[in-house]
């Protein structure tokens, strides 16, 4: 079985007031296990002040590793959306 290298970029939720991009990125930090190897997070300018977290993962090939991925994600407080940047096989 292969490895995937997979660049998320979370945006904060629109909804919400007062999202900490630095507290989602230390939350994202937190996942990494043996799984889910959490190679770099950055905490990006998006507009006007607002931020996002980009992140780099390396996970096995499997069916639905990256969707489970995905909604861990999305349980974390102040977590909008989930974008896919980039993937590819290493």
């Amino acid at each position: 079985m292969g490895m995937v290298a997979m660049t998320y970029k979370i945006n904060p939720d629109a909804d919400a007031e007062n999202v900490d991009a630095d507290a989602i990125a230390v939350a994202v930090q937190g996942l990494s296990d043996d799984v889910y190897d959490v190679q770099s997070v950055e905490v990006k300018p998006l507009a006007f002040g607002l931020k996002f977290v980009q992140i780099h993962v390396v996970m096995n090939d499997g069916e639905g590793l990256a969707d489970a991925l995905e909604s861990k994600i999305s349980q974390i407080s102040g977590v909008g959306e989930i974008e896919v940047l980039s993937m590819g096989l290493l």
